[in-house]
């Protein structure tokens, strides 16, 4: 048997489905390259460019007037899911739009059809059309297209990726990151005095990037690495890696034992097998590195009571999809939110009055901003870092034993 995990072509981690989503190749982001230069390397490792240089430029913004903003959705793939990912975004913009005072913005929305040049090519439309900066695209290759496409126009773009190998010059993403829930839960558990950690991950590329988030996030906290396990992405793999958990944890020692493994996935099989091998999640704290609350029925599964995950505000959260349901008459998809954080950012910025916004000195500053989740800022190496709320299962519900802080100087931070 081989595990399933759902997956999408939005090159992203979705926690809100508890599921991780296979990256897209790795395009980190050269902006030297043109858009020729890309196609014909479009399947090689793009090199970084200089974080320092992330976001620096930047058009000048009469705030007095109604900013060009463009919104380019995935609309036009053929596909129906790209079409409703498509039109939440817009709803949520929308929405976003309704909330500011004394702001003015003029969405404009281009079709993407969830294609690369098809990305580019709208990305240098908006901008010919007076766009001062980009929301969007949603696939990590068309995010990449459309910023090398608008790079040498001083124009910054929102992605709603989480690919953070295609951040850096003037693409910045907003998608939830491995190392943004990596960070906050290894601290976490140091604080709780469960920081010497085993670390299982699958040896896939998801798994890998997830290791590596969790490992970068433990040294840079007083937890420490107790050993990894990684696992082939099946049931015999799992079978096959249970053993060695339970070895690593008795040699070691371990707290806790940090999966990489989803609700759609392995996740189940290893809540499972691991208490029965020895390794009681009353003892050894279990933690998860995607949500384990969805879908609902995970809530059931004996070895994941107790375990600790990472959500956004769950009020906030709340508050934001019973009032798209109240305006559109429906819930809104998983990652709809992001357009609504792009534009309050945008709405923050510009309503400060200042001529430089957009910039991207603007854009990273370090207060952040309020967004569907909660608090988030963009980083000046083209990443973000959320305010995240950790939870548990008990009895079979989602429990906040650490609420998400409500600015950047609070707990978790």
């Amino acid at each position: 048997m081989t595990f399933m995990i759902a997956a999408d072509r939005y090159g992203r981690q979705m926690p809100e489905q508890g599921v991780v989503i296979h990256m897209f190749a790795v395009f980190k982001t050269a902006r030297k390259l043109t858009l020729t230069g890309l196609a014909l390397v479009s399947a090689a490792l793009l090199a970084a460019c200089d974080p320092a240089a992330t976001g620096s430029g930047g058009p000048t913004v009469d705030t007095g007037k109604p900013v060009p903003v463009a919104l380019l959705v995935p609309r036009g793939s053929g596909q129906s899911g790209d079409a409703v990912l498509a039109q939440s975004l817009e709803n949520s913009a929308r929405l976003a739009m309704q909330d500011l005072s004394g702001v003015r913005i003029d969405l404009r929305v281009y079709d993407t059809a969830g294609n690369a040049s098809q990305a580019a090519a709208v990305a240098k439309q908006a901008v010919s059309e007076g766009a001062q900066i980009i929301l969007g695209p949603v696939y990590a290759q068309s995010a990449n297209a459309a910023g090398l496409a608008v790079l040498n126009d001083n124009v910054n773009l929102l992605a709603f990726s989480n690919n953070t190998n295609i951040a850096g010059g003037n693409v910045f993403v907003l998608g939830p990151t491995f190392q943004n829930t990596a960070n906050r839960l290894a601290r976490y558990a140091a604080r709780q005095g469960k920081g010497n950690i085993v670390v299982v991950h699958s040896n896939d590329e998801a798994g890998q990037l997830g290791r590596a988030a969790i490992e970068a996030a433990i040294s840079g906290s007083p937890a420490r690495v107790a050993g990894t396990v990684p696992f082939q992405r099946s049931q015999q793999g799992v079978i096959a890696a249970v053993p060695q958990v339970k070895s690593m944890v008795d040699a070691t020692g371990a707290d806790s034992v940090f999966l990489t493994a989803t609700t759609a996935g392995a996740l189940p099989l290893f809540s499972q097998l691991l208490p029965e091998a020895g390794v009681p999640p009353e003892s050894k704290q279990y933690i998860g590195l995607t949500r384990w609350d969805i879908p609902a029925q995970t809530l059931e599964l004996p070895g994941v009571q107790g375990g600790w995950f990472a959500l956004p505000d769950p009020v906030k959260s709340q508050s934001f999809q019973s009032r798209y349901a109240a305006a559109y008459g429906g819930a809104p998809h998983p990652i709809g939110g992001l357009a609504y954080d792009g534009i309050a950012a945008i709405g923050a910025l510009v309503g400060a009055g200042k001529s430089n916004a957009l910039t991207g000195a603007a854009l990273t500053q370090g207060a952040g901003f309020q967004g569907v989740g909660g608090i988030f800022r963009l980083r000046r190496d083209g990443t973000n870092e959320r305010g995240l709320a950790v939870a548990t299962i008990q009895n079979k519900q989602v429990v906040v034993i650490d609420p998400a802080p409500s600015s950047f100087s609070g707990a978790g931070f």
